[in-house]
């Protein structure tokens, strides 16, 4: 049985995106989502917010995703935590690279509103398989 997936952690610098993927994950998932700005941000609220899950852009200024990736394995409670990464970049090659960083799968951006807590869904549904 799958543990039910409820916290979600995003972390993303665009606030724009923020609002439509707040949206798309909150009211049409029914997920609990914590927003941070930054990778610094979500190294600070990550451990308060417990998430299950993290959703994660890797283009962002200061601290990219893998960095905030990386650094966010260094803490015990997040050394397994399951990240999905958020990119345009999603060459074959690309995407491989993420994976080999432990991301468990990687959403392209734009991504669409109506099915993005589908695709998030799906992929933790199959982690467990």
């Amino acid at each position: 049985m799958t543990e039910k997936l409820v916290r979600v952690l995003y972390v993303e610098d665009e606030p724009d995106i923020q609002v439509v993927a707040r949206l798309a994950l909150e009211m049409v998932g029914g997920y609990t989502l914590e927003i941070c700005s930054s990778g610094k941000d979500a190294l600070i609220r990550a451990p308060e917010f417990k998430p299950q899950l993290i959703l994660m852009d890797v283009m962002m200024p200061g601290m990219d995703g893998p960095t905030t990736l990386a650094h966010l394995r260094e803490i015990p409670e997040f050394a397994t935590t399951p990240v999905i990464f958020m990119t345009a970049k999603v060459q074959p090659g690309e995407v491989a690279g993420y994976k080999a960083l432990g991301a468990l799968d990687v959403i392209p951006k734009p991504f669409d509103p109506m099915t993005l807590s589908g695709q998030v869904q799906t992929i933790w549904e199959r982690r467990h398989v």
